[in-house]
């Protein structure tokens, strides 16, 4: 019999924000492993609100030290589908064309993210924004304070419009 590896629970709740879109931008994530919570964020002076929503993502599953078994919950429907559905996937491999041919979005965060998925057991899930949700509405706080803050990053690909 083989042993069956025994992977952390981990928990994330994720969100991005720009200030316009495009603008400055933010994003905030809160990972949750039994008693321990850790809370990431971060902005660039010009960027999109989706590439936001795809870098919580990111940076959340970034800090992960370990294969875990994740959790991601978020209000970007965009987000869930791409990934649940298959689409950053599919974009992948049709050279990041979507299925009418026109360019896939923002591919460099897409293919950061499906490759942090081989990395981890990834599943994402669907949570209304701004309607109760504790955590969900603190990640949002979290990103909108982000892209307030003084002396942003450069979101490089962004600006160099090479997405």
């Amino acid at each position: 019999m083989e042993a069956t590896e025994t992977l952390k629970e981990i928990t994330i709740y994720t969100d991005g924000a720009c200030l316009g879109n495009p603008g400055p931008g933010g994003y905030g994530a809160v990972l949750l492993h039994k008693e321990r919570r850790k809370e990431i964020t971060g902005g660039f002076r010009l960027t999109t609100n989706n590439r936001m929503e795809i870098l919580a993502a990111i940076k959340a599953l970034e800090a992960l030290k370990y294969r875990c078994h994740v959790t991601i919950i978020t209000d970007s429907k965009l987000l869930v589908n791409s990934m649940m559905l298959g689409w950053a996937q599919r974009w992948q491999s049709n050279n990041w064309r979507k299925s009418n041919n026109d360019k896939a979005l923002n591919a460099d965060l897409w293919q950061q993210l499906l490759d942090l998925c081989e990395k981890h057991i990834v599943e994402f899930k669907w949570v209304q924004g701004h309607n109760g949700n504790e955590i969900n509405e603190h990640c949002d706080r979290l990103s909108k304070e982000a892209a307030k803050q003084p002396n942003l990053d450069v979101d490089v690909i962004y600006e160099n419009c090479s997405v």
